[in-house]
């Protein structure tokens, strides 16, 4: 069995390494691994295959910037000419990035089996790239694996046949355990940062939708500045997000937000556990402060983790004036978090090789 595997972000690398560790244990089962190039930044991209223990790709397509139309056009010319050489039995691909949908088309209008792990996520705003993308990419998939019952639920009401769609649990709950671990013995990063266990507050900011919207930007930056006067934030520094507070002259000096630059997932991961409380506009950093045990504040009016929402772990910071206020609040709470368990059992990655083998 062969499987073509398509990454280009930063979250994709850490789903495909738990993947990657299985296909490594099958006999007669082979990996090309298919980096687009979407994330270019060494702090951002090479590192990880460094510290997850993926090997490096097969191909490199070299894909970087460019708008949507132009990055995901480049992506399935050049994917759809890996595919012909490769034949893969399937096409592998995560989450919702224009890598994900590029991989995705060039497959599906080959005949190859598209497998999509991470289906059924919704935000419901069309607005977002990501609700494009991944939307998209379930309607032409043919195996779906979904993290959570309510992603089954999303694609059932969407007409996405039965028989196609599996709930595993999230792969990436076998990597917060599995790299969880291994943090708390291959980091020195709270000394490095010269911070203590649970005294600090952790935020990660780069989503467009707040980097290229200078009213949000800069409420978001000010309410944590202030917030940074009595508490300490630790924020690394996306590149995006350096360029827009750059174009709005953001006062880099006098603000007391301790920015620092992108860290490997490593030291991501430590930072996670450690912090008390976490503020981010990723998706997968919701989930991670979670898998961490720690409250999270999401810096978006929507997200696609709505059970984090209900159970009360995740709260949406709509009304940016009052973030301040909100982080206040959540500090001030206490939560159960033994009393949930809403993403399987740490062993989604077998799972999807084991329903490939069954359905080749």
């Amino acid at each position: 069995m062969k499987i073509l595997t398509i990454i280009g972000a930063r979250p994709q690398f850490i789903k495909a390494a738990t993947v990657s560790r299985v296909i490594k244990k099958i006999e007669n089962c082979t990996e090309i691994l298919v980096h687009t190039g979407q994330h270019y930044d060494e702090n951002m991209s090479d590192i990880f295959f460094d510290e997850l223990g993926i090997p490096r790709p097969d191909y490199n397509l070299g894909v970087g910037g460019g708008s949507h139309g132009a990055q995901t056009g480049e992506m399935l010319a050049k994917i759809e000419k890996v595919l012909f050489k490769e034949k893969p039995d399937y096409l592998l691909v995560y989450g919702d990035t224009n890598s994900t949908l590029a991989g995705a088309l060039a497959a599906s209008k080959m005949h190859i089996p598209v497998v999509h792990v991470e289906a059924g996520l919704r935000s419901f705003n069309m607005k977002m790239p990501e609700e494009q993308n991944r939307i998209l990419t379930d309607h032409i998939s043919t195996l779906l694996f979904t993290p959570t019952d309510t992603g089954y639920s999303n694609l059932l009401k969407e007409g996405i046949n039965d028989s196609s769609i599996y709930n595993i649990g999230d792969v990436m709950y076998d990597a917060a355990m599995y790299y969880g671990k291994k943090a708390q013995n291959n980091t020195n990063i709270l000394e490095k940062l010269n911070v203590k266990y649970k005294d600090f507050i952790l935020a990660t900011i780069h989503r467009a939708e707040n980097t290229d919207n200078i009213e949000r930007l800069t409420m978001i930056f000010d309410e944590l500045s202030n917030v940074a006067k009595t508490k300490k934030v630790i924020l690394p520094l996306h590149p995006r997000t350096k360029k827009s507070l750059e174009n709005i002259n953001f006062n880099f000096s006098e603000s007391k937000i301790s920015f620092i630059d992108p860290v490997g997932y490593i030291e991501m991961v430590m930072l996670e556990m450690s912090s008390k409380l976490i503020l981010t506009d990723s998706g997968g950093v919701q989930k991670e402060a979670f898998f961490h045990k720690v409250p999270c504040i999401t810096l978006r009016d929507e997200t696609e983790w709505v059970e984090l929402v209900e159970a009360g772990f995740n709260f949406l910071a709509k009304d940016l004036k009052s973030l301040e206020t909100l982080i206040g609040e959540v500090l001030s709470k206490s939560f159960d978090y033994d009393k949930y368990s809403f993403y399987g059992k740490a062993n989604a990655a077998n799972k999807v090789i084991d329903f490939l083998k069954v359905n080749k």
